[in-house]
């Protein structure tokens, strides 16, 4: 892994309902990767090689619009280490939920 990046997707829609729907099918398409990832309350964080997390960033904006949004706005956040070392999400996270 040499690569982690966090990605909050905001579906430009008026209902907090449609707000949920399209997000939750952004997840589903991350989980359907089958890479390690961690959903948040404001963002998903995904690790893996760089290529890979580019083209499911992209993947993202097209599933939000296939969704029914119009617009879809999106912050992401990379971490990348050409040669590894990457803090994994276990590493960030772990000991905070035990």
């Amino acid at each position: 892994m040499n690569a982690s990046v966090a990605i909050q997707v905001l579906p430009h829609v008026s209902a907090d309902e449609e707000v949920v729907r399209i997000v939750d099918e952004v997840i589903d398409y991350i989980k359907s990767t089958g890479l390690k990832y961690y959903v948040g309350p404001c963002e998903t964080s995904i690790e893996g090689e760089y290529e890979e997390l580019m083209e499911i960033v992209k993947n993202c904006q097209y599933i939000a619009i296939q969704a029914g949004c119009p617009k879809v706005a999106s912050y992401v956040k990379i971490t990348f280490a050409p040669e590894g070392g990457v803090l994994t999400i276990d590493q960030k996270v772990t000991k905070h939920h035990q």
